[in-house]
């Protein structure tokens, strides 16, 4: 039931195309060129790319606070359930290795009744495992969601604000081989996302 930063990374598909595609779209009462005709004058709009790791969002020490705090609250909510099938799948693997050991010096019955309780205990363990990974990805969306749309808010408004038109997250676009250090945006989105929304003024997210 480990988070992977990817998987919140994914959240932020939608938000870090800024404006690019409005960009790309005729202006009312223009039309389309068509081959063998003169194409009208077009004004080619100013493009400012930025890059963006939205892995980073979710680093213990580096990332952004809130998301890190949402993060650590679901897992500290389900770290009982987490002990608890630890604890049956050691059991399972001590009963497989102890029946292992003494079956060839037991009856075929004996041996069967101890397999048939090994079985029942994995099945038991398979169906809290589901039940609670189940219960753990609706939390995780219940608390991660209102601070994943308000990051993806405030990235709006990043952007606009130093003029970027489209931030391509590099944990999604396939094919940049090599791009200037100061395209990265990363960090400092993340220092001034941190200064406005400390974690202490984190929203509160149904239970």
């Amino acid at each position: 039931m480990k988070i992977f930063r990817a998987t919140v990374a994914a959240a932020f598909l939608a938000a870090v195309c800024v404006g690019s595609i409005r960009a790309q779209q005729p202006r009312p009462g223009t039309t389309t060129p068509t081959i063998g005709t003169s194409a009208p004058a077009v004004n080619v709009p100013e493009t400012k790319i930025a890059l963006l790791n939205s892995d980073e969002f979710g680093d213990p020490k580096t990332g952004i606070v809130r998301l890190v705090a949402a993060m650590n609250r679901v897992e500290k909510e389900f770290e009982a359930k987490k002990v608890e099938l630890q604890t049956l799948q050691a059991q399972i693997e001590k009963a497989t290795t102890d029946l292992a050991k003494v079956g060839p010096m037991q009856s075929a019955p004996i041996n069967q009744q101890q397999q048939d309780k090994i079985d029942q205990m994995k099945k038991e363990f398979q169906r809290k495992g589901e039940d609670a990974q189940t219960a753990y990805e609706k939390r995780k969306g219940e608390v991660l969601g209102p601070v994943i749309d308000e990051v993806g808010k405030a990235l709006d408004v990043y952007a606009k604000a130093h003029g970027i038109t489209l931030i391509l997250d590099v944990t999604k676009v396939q094919g940049i081989v090599s791009a200037s250090d100061s395209l990265d945006i990363t960090k400092a989105f993340i220092i001034e996302f941190n200064s406005k929304n400390p974690v202490t003024a984190a929203v509160t997210s149904p239970k």
